[in-house]
Order: structure tokens, then C-alpha cells, then sequence
């Protein structure tokens, strides 16, 4: 009975914060989003831009794509094959640490601040733990 006890209620993973939500005043929305192929590893946190194509890369103000604009922000890493294009779930409103964003190019949270807020996307500092 102990070994079916600990299969039951064994490890199932673990779970590391990472501080990326700063908020509940804004509810945060989840939808699906297609990001674009070889784009490697984006990390969870990554400010999106929508490509001119539909799929989502990292936003990054010297685009000429459509990427260049914020468009959502990666709820969960994804690896990207070389070729496909990959399912992704991105929060399109909500209020999220300004620490924890990742951007591309040499972009930060100044230059796309008024661009997220515009979206419903609210950003603020969180204290470090």
C-alpha cells in the first residue's frame, strides 16, 4: 500500500518563479499565437511583435516585418524548429514586471512602455526575491 500511496502523490515536477505577473488588476488574457520558424529557443516573458506573414517574433524596433510593434507577451518558453512554425500561448492583456520582459534587438521596456499600455499590457518593477 506504501508504494501505491507514493506513486500517487510522487513528485510531478517543480515549479520555479519566475516574478513575470505583477498583478491581478487587470486580468491577464491567454490566447494561442504562431511563432515563426528558427527562431531557437524564446523564452517565457518575451515581448511579441505579429509578423506581416501572422507569426510572432521577438519585438524589436529595427524590424522592418510588422515586428517591430508589441503584440502580445510568450506565456510559456518554446523551442522552435528550424523550419515549422510553433503553437504558442501568449497573455494579451495583464500587468507583468518590467525586470522579467525579454526583447529583441537592443530594444527595453522604454522604448515599447506606451506601445503595451496601448494594448491593455501594464507594466511595473516587482521586488526582487
Amino acid at each position: 500500500m506504501a508504494n501505491q500511496a507514493t506513486e500517487l502523490y510522487g513528485k510531478l515536477g517543480e515549479l520555479t518563479p519566475d516574478n513575470l505577473i505583477a498583478g491581478l488588476e487587470i486580468t491577464p488574457i491567454i490566447k494561442g499565437v504562431v511563432l515563426g520558424a528558427d527562431l531557437g529557443f524564446v523564452a517565457r516573458g518575451t515581448v511579441l511583435g505579429l509578423k506581416d506573414d501572422g507569426s510572432c517574433a521577438p519585438v524589436d524596433s529595427e524590424a522592418q516585418d510588422g515586428s517591430e510593434t508589441p503584440y502580445a507577451i510568450l506565456a510559456y518558453g518554446v523551442a522552435t524548429d528550424g523550419t515549422l512554425t510553433s503553437a504558442a500561448e501568449a497573455y494579451f492583456t495583464g500587468v507583468f514586471n518590467a525586470l522579467a520582459l525579454v526583447f529583441g534587438g537592443d530594444d527595453t521596456i522604454a522604448t515599447h512602455e506606451g506601445a503595451l499600455r496601448k494594448l491593455g499590457i501594464f507594466v511595473k518593477e516587482n521586488i526582487p526575491y
